[in-house]
């Protein structure tokens, strides 16, 4: 009886225990992986000492520098420059326009009340940005000549945390009695997905392995089954592999990401375009419902059943309704871009239509025409043209260019014209910038986004954020027109003058927005246009 007592009393305490246990005890992480952003590294210093010996050799040969060639070379110290004035004519500056320069750095510095802080602080945060945006995938990598490693070049990804075969590993016409070959990684390890006789393996489930053997054929086949398995998370960067022997090195990139997950909108079958399946008509609005009105009764002459979104930011709202319509209320005068954007983001179709408040569609503004070119090439939007009541029509073509400055920001130029003409489709050129009607894939447009800062003004500057992301063109043949804006000043609305003084006056806090802008986040020091 005593001893189940006692056995009793021991069960008791050994429960208490564990149920203390459990009630303290929490699992932590397994393991802690280093994801801080970071550049280069042992492998990336190897590469950078080869690429130097590889492309700095034979000084003792002497060139010939051909200055028609060199002088489009990048030379990373852009100069803020703008074209010498040679002689004053009427009209001279539209026959011979000439570029003009503005120094970006010294108009935000010299009104900023901290320049050397502000300075600091856009260096460390573009500091974090390079790193952040950094990817080993774009590491320059040489092929040594005569070298008997065969590896791939191009196209290894593998998804995060997941393994692969790696394909195309080889070691050819090696002399010897023994072969041996080393793999060294940095974001992931290696391993064989099956053994082959005679081969010697060292390193399994390691960042480093060594793979010998005797017979070369025999180590060929077993570099067949090598595997690579990603370790360090990152939904999108690359590892560079180091392959090598006692005497060749090479290397190569492993992609390291997810999938790009489409985004595919159903319009249905269509044997024609339905425009009302893949087109949104967006907007913004202030202070001239009667120009919207124009502007909703000519869209509904041609397309009497596409959406139109409305963003309004009125301070005395009136209700616009009707079929097909979304009106949104937004705070008064929020601005120009927070309006775009909220248009945009309420944009479920396929393509989005940007149209001004007061512009008339007519028989020449034939939407099918832009649907179809973005269709059928890689476009991501694709501008028309804006016809004004005296007859001038005008596409607001521009070419958009950024060149290397070093420390103190880059250089931001921007052209009037195209870069080339697009094949299969007249009238339709490929440009950086385009006028404010144009169609667009709404996920593409969605994801440059607007700059909200921007209210009173703003245009090319959507177009400068978006660039090296979007793929413009511009097709002059399809054309909506513009309402009249010649009105004579007795004449003018309490609505119209007030429209004009939230519109065209410039305060010193808007001017500050675009230099900020500018300087600090895209990092520009000087601005070269026509």
């Amino acid at each position: 009886m005593r001893a189940t007592y006692k056995m009793f009393l021991g069960l008791l305490s050994i429960s208490g225990l564990l149920l203390f246990l459990l009630c303290t005890w929490s699992p932590g992480p397994s393991s802690g992986v280093d994801i801080r952003t970071k550049q280069g590294g042992e492998i990336h210093e190897l590469l950078e000492g080869k690429i130097q010996d590889a492309i700095s050799g034979y000084h003792d040969i002497s060139y010939h520098i051909k200055d028609d060639v060199a002088r489009h070379l990048a030379q990373n110290t852009c100069l803020c420059r703008a074209d010498e004035e040679t002689f004053q004519l009427p009209l001279s500056n539209l026959l011979f326009p000439r570029v003009w320069a503005h120094n970006i750095e010294l108009a935000f510095l010299e009104s900023h009340p901290d320049p050397m802080g502000v300075t600091r602080h856009r260096a460390q945060e573009y500091s974090r940005f390079q790193k952040r945006s950094y990817n080993p995938a774009d590491l320059l990598i040489v092929a040594e000549a005569n070298n008997p490693l065969q590896y791939p070049t191009q196209g290894v990804e593998v998804r995060p945390l997941k393994t692969i075969i790696i394909p195309g590993l080889g070691l050819k016409k090696e002399t010897g009695t023994s072969h041996t070959v080393y793999l060294t990684a940095t974001l992931g390890t290696f391993d064989v997905a099956a053994t082959v006789d005679s081969v010697s393996i060292k390193g399994e489930g390691e960042k480093h392995m060594i793979l010998s053997s005797p017979l070369l054929s025999a180590l060929n086949r077993q570099l067949q089954f090598v595997t690579y398995t990603n370790t360090v998370f990152h939904p999108k960067t690359a590892d560079t592999v180091q392959f090598s022997t006692d005497v060749h090195q090479s290397f190569f990139t492993i992609k390291v990401g997810h999938g790009a997950i489409p985004k595919l909108y159903n319009s249905g079958y269509q044997g024609e375009y339905n425009i009302s399946a893949l087109v949104t008509i967006a907007t913004k609005t202030f202070l001239r419902y009667d120009k919207l009105k124009d502007l909703i009764d000519s869209i509904r002459q041609y397309y009497p059943t596409v959406t139109i979104v409305i963003a309004d930011d009125n301070e005395h709202p009136e209700s616009v309704t009707g079929p097909h319509i979304d009106h949104y209320i937004m705070p008064f005068g929020k601005g120009w871009f927070a309006g775009r954007n909220l248009a945009v983001s309420q944009v479920t179709t396929k393509y989005v239509l940007w149209v001004d408040d007061d512009f008339l569609f007519t028989a020449n503004t034939k939407v099918e025409r832009m649907v179809d070119i973005l269709e059928k090439t890689t476009l991501d939007l694709v501008g028309g043209a804006v016809r004004e009541v005296t007859g001038y029509t005008a596409t607001y073509r521009h070419t958009i260019s950024v060149e290397e400055g070093g420390e103190e920001g880059d250089c931001l130029h921007i052209r009037d014209g195209y870069h080339h003409g697009i094949e299969g489709f007249t009238n339709c050129v490929v440009a950086d910038a385009v006028i404010n009607f144009f169609l667009g894939r709404t996920d593409k447009v969605q994801q440059a986004g607007f700059n909200p800062r921007l209210a009173r003004h703003g245009h090319l500057e959507f177009f400068i954020d978006a660039l090296g992301s979007l793929h413009i063109g511009s097709c002059s043949d399809v054309i909506v027109s513009h309402a009249s804006k010649i009105i004579l000043p007795w004449a003018k609305t309490d609505s119209q003058k007030a429209y004009d003084k939230f519109r065209y006056s410039s305060s010193s806090a808007d001017n500050d927005v675009h230099k900020e802008d500018f300087y600090f986040k895209n990092r520009f020091k000087c601005m070269t246009s026509h």
